[in-house]
């Protein structure tokens, strides 16, 4: 059935939708008496209900336990992070012992390069996307200055041909295969989080390593997005924040993954830590590192068991409706929201969608460039109950005054969006359009 620019559609839809019931297990915020239209999930997901009952459950734990809820109960801290891996497995298409949960997004970023950016006289370069966020260019910044290496020098990054505003796949390709023997590392958001281009992982994957080069993935915009496949695709490692689409507040831990075939290698250098240590022979207190099996290999510390609690109940909820199923439905929402984009367009162009088009190289964000009085739209946005997010426009170098060109980012999260919530969107927008 093709998309119609109705309400009755968009509420059909809802009413078909398998993973409708899904809506209620969160807390939306209110505006004027009801439920936000919230489109952010991109920045922060929304508070499923049950994150409250499994925070109270943890703080019981600790007045009635106190040190022996360690080791008590149907979950005992000391084997906490274990009960997050099959859930966690499932969202980023590994297996249980690839995965771990620990820290947060930039010290795992850095953790990971510790172990698989080692360069050497002739192979010293990393090729990432010119437009990655801050956080992980400051990361590799650091990363290429503490080996002795002038980010100029070392750091290749890749833009769009000039007049385009996403990367071809081509060109990281081409990238990778021009500067193949001098490269150690390839890393790549998996979801740009300004144009929410989802890049194609297993051929960048394959090309690094086609030149002798690790492949890593920052997949902040990416885990409980779109589907992933990291074992199969071959991916050496990726780390991935939690707060975003994966709704575990604000804060909320990090994963990471690392391929079996280098989990498996106590050799690999890390950085160590106690828990990171065999299990086995943790509490004899020796000397000598001796890693877990696994990505577990790679933890510092033992589990922050109250943020964990919280993630947990969320990654439950994605263990119940899959990912699949998310992704199905998300192609679908998102594609109607770029529809009802383009009817509001047919006369003459006023927004303007920066996102690739293709439903394969994009997760549920839709980007829209607002060339001039961008912030007046967001703010009126705002105003009749939505919440979305301003980014001030630095695509690839440009620049212009605060609050003119910009960057309205929308997200239609499948886990608690709906048609109905699209269809409102877009007739605001062209409310907006017709003023």
């Amino acid at each position: 059935m093709p998309y119609q620019p109705t309400l009755a559609y968009a509420q059909e839809q809802d009413r078909q939708d398998p993973l409708r019931p899904f809506r209620e297990q969160f807390y939306f915020p209110q505006h004027d008496g009801r439920d936000v239209l919230y489109f952010t999930g991109n920045s922060l997901g929304l508070q499923p209900k049950s994150a409250r009952a499994a925070l109270l459950h943890e703080l019981e734990h600790w007045k009635t336990h106190a040190v022996e809820g360690h080791f008590r109960g149907e979950m005992p801290w000391m084997e906490y992070h274990k009960f997050l891996l099959p859930q966690t497995a499932h969202v980023v298409g590994a297996k249980e012992e690839e995965v771990i949960v620990m820290n947060t997004l930039t010290t795992n970023l850095h953790l990971m390069m510790v172990s698989f950016y080692r360069p050497t006289a002739g192979r010293y370069k990393i090729i990432m996307e010119a437009s990655a966020f801050p956080s992980d260019q400051y990361a590799v910044e650091s990363q290429v200055r503490w080996h002795g290496y002038a980010p100029g020098q070392a750091i290749i990054e890749v833009s769009p041909p000039a007049g385009e505003e996403y990367l071809r796949s081509e060109d990281i390709l081409a990238a990778i295969e021009e500067h193949g023997e001098e490269t150690a590392l390839v890393l790549f958001g998996g979801v740009n989080y300004f144009t929410g281009q989802f890049f194609d992982l297993k051929a960048i994957t394959e090309a690094a390593h086609s030149v002798g080069a690790y492949a890593g993935f920052d997949l902040a915009h990416a885990a409980g997005n779109v589907l992933l496949q990291l074992h199969d695709w071959g991916a050496d490692f990726a780390v991935w924040c939690s707060y975003k689409y994966l709704n575990s507040g604000p804060g909320g831990p990090s994963g990471a993954f690392v391929h079996e075939r280098h989990g498996n290698s106590p050799e690999l250098p890390r950085f160590a830590g106690w828990w990171g240590h065999d299990e086995q022979e943790r509490f004899l207190m020796r000397k000598g590192f001796k890693p877990m099996k696994g990505a577990a290999g790679w933890q510092l510390s033992n589990a922050q068991v109250l943020s964990f609690a919280v993630h947990k109940a969320s990654l439950d909820i994605f263990q119940q409706a899959t990912m699949p199923a998310l992704r199905a439905k998300s192609e679908k929402l998102t594609g109607y929201l770029e529809f009802l984009i383009r009817e509001i367009n047919r006369e003459e162009e006023r927004y303007h969608i920066i996102t690739p088009d293709d439903p394969q190289a994009r997760g549920c964000q839709l980007s829209i460039y607002a060339p001039r009085n961008g912030k007046r739209l967001y703010e009126y946005l705002e105003a009749n109950g939505v919440i979305s997010d301003w980014r001030e426009d630095n695509l690839h170098g440009r620049a212009s005054a605060p609050g003119q060109a910009g960057v309205i980012r929308v997200a239609p999260v499948p886990l608690y969006n709906s048609f109905q919530d699209v269809f409102e969107f877009a007739a605001l927008l062209k409310r907006y359009g017709n003023k």
